[in-house]
């Protein structure tokens, strides 16, 4: 720093020539630069900067070594508004500042840095006055995050001694015997919290009186003697509630160099439970006794004294040796003879000190083969503390005893494949495609592996430290926090994508898998940008097949329906030119011939158009109750006509068949349909079944999901015929599609059925065979509330004559509207006609008296069906009579056809326009109809 202070130009600075410093600047930059302690001199009114090497290092490159020279508020911008006031105070002769553990952000190496600091700022003197302001400081951020973590630590000990109920306790041996206690201590001892640095003679005051003086003995025993530990068990008088108490406490005894005792660390632990339960051993000697004969176990008893009394008979068994033996002669002659002095040595420490015998050696089988035992025993006490015997057991060890020694034959290479395992953890890290990462709860990423970098380009250093909201895509950074809120609660996250951005500025789409757990995220990502890719060309691609198909399907549906039409127009265009022709010449014969010709081709292109309607669900229905086995038996001598008599027809009706809804004139012409195509099917005859029955779904049929649950009637027509391919009935349904020669079959037969069907709620159902006929199934839905037939005809139904009645007629087509005028003028019957909604709207708004309206359903602007409610308000018992050749389901929907409602469907015939109009204006409007 100081080249760098004597190569500064200062003769452009407020300073000029150093030569002309002040000499107090000039002695505190010697001080800077003479230390290796971080300083800063700040200089006059505009605190010009100086500073050593030490305080360069922890500037960071974006201000050295520019900030020499340079003015204090401009260099320190981000924490100037924390120091500023401090370093005014020592400028305007406040006096020195000192301060510790200060929050002073830092902005070094290009990112954000949350420091604390430890510094003092001190003036420097100018004359008299202050000139400037010395700072001397060190960064204490480590020493912050040390001394959290030994708090941390604490923390965890004072926890787990509460839990496990231990209480701790230092005493200072050399002056007074005076300790400390820890507040687990004071609550197992029933003490204050005063008491945390009790005397000696305290301790001993609260000694139960039976132990007090053994205690103390041992006690100063103990700190006589050589020994580093020291450990007892007594009771003591709690003086809070005066229980009894049993204190078991184990301890350290330091010492100098010496050997003097210098200072007492033990932890005492309250053993009442343990102590009564020995208690209640006692009490229970002799029922133990014969239960300990009768077990497994080698058992034996001693007495105070340590001379073995009594073995069971499961030692005897073992050893082979008979029961009068003397005991001793008995041990020494079992336990083998390497082991036996060792046994002895424990036997006669636990006599002495009444703890508990245990140890493993080796006892001679009956065959002379050693095996390993694990010999226990407890001191058996009375009242008064005193021991009176010791019970012990033996068990046979000797396989848990190899296999401790393969264990530790294991363990010794535990270290190594602890390495080889985290190699191999380290590897997977390194080497996985897939981004591994672990992050705090707020989503700061803590650790990642090397996949991110080769994901997204992002080096390890840019990522690390620092939340993922800087490359979340914008869109998507509200879900990523709730995901994070839901981890935060301990919820796992599987298969949530997001997108992150790459460095060259694209976004990748990530799949995510993560987990909480203490305190940490630890989470997968797989890349799956290919596939969301690939997933988006497979939908484009499927989407443009539909449309593909769409238009093909369409393409086949217009050329049959052209075809067919064009066939029908010709007989009606031929035999009217013809007709026109003939008249035109004054020739009337042959007329009715022409006639017939084109009105049979104008019927065959009206059930074309029905069959059309009723494939497309569109065609005008007039749902009914029906009875299905009724229907189905007024049609069996047109099915048998039909049929011919090669094929035997079998009628099967259900007993107490439920009624359906739909249309009987449609479901006549279903089955007729489904007839003639079983009679083709079988030209050398065979058998056609028709059967009914109640169908009861509570659930989706697996051949077909789309039938809903509910109660249906079902009508099953099979035959014994040729049968179809799977291909083949998977198109049965689909219009113009016949397997029959031109010219024998339009291919609408099945489609017109199915139509039928899904119009009326129901479905169809096919299943064939090759060679095993076909089984053509209707589901219709069951009627429930039962529907009224349609209205009677009246008793004077065969005279259609009217009788002066006003009838509205509104029809936008010019000639159907002139046909429907001129009948009903023929039939004596006043007529009012309009074009639209509007204008019959207009009419019925007028005092007249009108008896029927007669409306077009589909009108242009406001339709048929919104003219009818207008009128109904107007007139509420004007009788209504739609028309229509398309109806797009409105006419079956529930409540369509009201009271004084009837419809007729294009084409119609005069006659039975005629006959419609008269039954409706014969009867009341309040009559319900369908």
């Amino acid at each position: 720093m100081g080249a760098l202070m004597r190569a500064h130009d200062w003769s452009v600075t407020p300073l000029g020539r150093p030569q002309d410093w002040p000499q107090g600047l000039k002695t505190a930059i010697r001080i800077v630069l003479s230390t290796n302690h971080p300083m800063l001199i700040w200089w006059g009114s505009g605190l010009i900067q100086f500073y050593n090497d030490a305080f360069s290092r922890i500037m960071g490159p974006e201000r050295h070594p520019s900030a020499l020279g340079q003015d204090g508020p401009a260099c320190w911008r981000e924490m100037w508004s924390i120091i500023g006031p401090q370093v005014e105070q020592v400028m305007s002769g406040g006096g020195s500042t000192w301060h510790e553990d200060q929050f002073i952000p830092l902005t070094r190496d290009g990112k954000f840095d949350p420091v604390y600091w430890t510094y003092g700022f001190s003036p420097i003197d100018d004359c008299g006055a202050v000139g400037g302001v010395l700072a001397i400081c060190r960064d204490v951020t480590q020493d912050r995050l040390t001394a959290a973590a030994l708090r941390e630590r604490e923390r965890d000990l004072a926890r787990a001694w509460q839990v496990g109920q231990i209480g701790g306790f230092e005493v200072d041996l050399r002056g007074g015997l005076r300790g400390r206690r820890s507040s687990e201590y004071l609550e197992i001892h029933g003490l204050p919290p005063e008491a945390a640095s009790e005397s000696h003679q305290d301790w001993v005051d609260r000694i139960h009186p039976e132990d007090r003086v053994v205690t103390e003995q041992r006690f100063f025993a103990a700190l006589n003697s050589r020994e580093g530990n020291y450990s007892a068990i007594y009771r003591i008088v709690r003086p809070n509630d005066q229980q009894v108490r049993w204190i078991s406490m184990k301890s350290v005894i330091e010492r100098d160099s010496a050997g003097a005792p210098v200072r007492l660390v033990g932890v005492h632990t309250d053993v009442t439970e343990q102590m009564m339960a020995e208690k209640a051993l006692r009490e229970s000697e002799e029922e133990f006794r014969t239960l300990a004969n009768a077990g497994p176990l080698q058992v034996w008893t001693a007495g105070a004294d340590g001379r073995i009394k009594w073995f069971n008979q499961r030692l005897y068994e073992y050893t082979g040796l008979p029961a009068a033996e003397p005991s001793g002669r008995i041990l020494a002659s079992m336990v083998h003879p390497d082991d036996l002095e060792l046994a002895m040595q424990h036997w006669s420490r636990a006599i002495e000190t009444r703890a508990p015998y245990e140890i493993e050696l080796r006892i001679r089988r009956r065959d002379g083969v050693y095996r390993w035992f694990l010999l226990r025993a407890l001191a058996v006490r009375n009242e008064d503390g005193e021991v009176v015997r010791w019970i012990g057991t033996g068990t046979d060890v000797h396989d848990q005893k190899l296999v401790t020694a393969e264990l530790g034959a294991l363990n010794e290479t535990l270290v190594q494949r602890v390495l080889e395992r985290t190699r191999e953890r380290d590897r997977i890290w390194n080497v996985s495609q897939d981004l591994l990462v672990v992050a705090d709860l707020d989503g700061t990423l803590r650790s990642v592996n090397p996949a991110w970098s080769r994901t997204l380009g992002w080096s390890e250093q840019e990522l690390l430290n620092h939340k993922t909201g800087w490359i979340e895509h914008p869109d998507e950074r509200v879900i990523v926090q709730d995901e994070l809120g839901n981890l935060a609660h301990g919820l796992q996250t599987t298969r949530f994508e997001n997108r992150f951005r790459h460095k060259d500025g694209s976004y990748r789409w990530l799949s995510w898998t993560a987990v909480p757990q203490d305190g940490k995220i630890y989470a997968v990502a797989r890349d799956i940008t290919a596939e969301k890719a690939a997933a988006d060309l497979l939908k484009s691609t499927e989407e443009a097949l539909r449309q593909s198909q769409k238009m093909e399907a369409v393409g086949q549906l217009t050329g049959g329906i052209a075809h067919d039409f064009n066939n029908l127009l010709t007989g009606i265009v031929g035999s009217l030119e013809l007709l026109q022709r003939r008249l035109g010449q004054g020739r009337t014969e042959h007329a009715d011939r022409y006639i017939g010709a084109a009105m049979t081709s104008a019927h065959r292109a009206a059930a074309l158009t029905h069959r059309l309607l009723a494939f497309a669900r569109r065609q005008p229905l007039s749902p009914k109750s029906v009875d299905a086995n009724q229907l189905i038996a007024s049609l069996e001598d047109l099915l048998r006509r039909s049929i011919g008599e090669t094929i035997d027809l079998q009628i099967r009706p259900s007993p107490k068949l439920w009624s359906t809804l739909c249309d009987p004139n449609q479901l006549e012409s279903g089955l007729l349909n489904l007839a003639i195509n079983a009679r083709d099917a079988m030209p050398d005859g065979g058998r056609l079944t028709i059967e009914t029955s109640n169908a009861r779904l509570t659930g989706p049929l697996a051949e077909n999901p789309a039938l809903t649950p509910g109660d249906y009637v079902c009508i099953d027509v099979t035959d014994t015929g040729a049968g179809m391919s799977v291909e083949v009935a998977a198109r049965a349904f689909d219009p113009f599609f016949t397997t029959k020669p031109i010219g024998q079959g339009t291919g609408l037969g099945l489609s017109m059925v199915y139509g039928f069907a899904r119009q009326s709620n129901g479905h169809v159902l096919i299943n064939s065979r090759p060679g095993q006929g076909a089984s053509v199934k209707i589901y219709l839905p069951r009627d429930i509330g039962g529907i009224m037939p349609s209205m009677a005809p009246g008793p004077d139904s065969d005279d259609h004559r009217g009788q002066g009645e006003t009838v509205l007629v509104v029809e936008d087509e010019t000639v159907v509207r002139g046909v429907i005028v001129e009948m009903l003028v023929d039939q004596g019957y006043r007529v009012r006609e309009a074009v639209d909604g509007a204008s019959g709207l207009l009419i019925l708004h007028q005092d007249e008296q009108i008896d029927l309206l007669i409306t077009d359903i589909g009108l242009p602007g406001m339709n048929g069906r919104e003219l009818a409610d207008y009128a109904r308000e107007l007139r509420p018992d004007l009788k209504i009579l739609f028309i229509t050749g398309y109806a797009q389901n409105t006419a079956t929907a529930d409540g369509f056809l009201k009271p004084g409602m009837d419809m007729m469907t294009k084409p119609f015939d005069v006659e039975k326009l005629s006959q419609r109009v008269r039954d409706m204006i014969s009867h009341s409007p309040s009559e319900p109809h369908r």
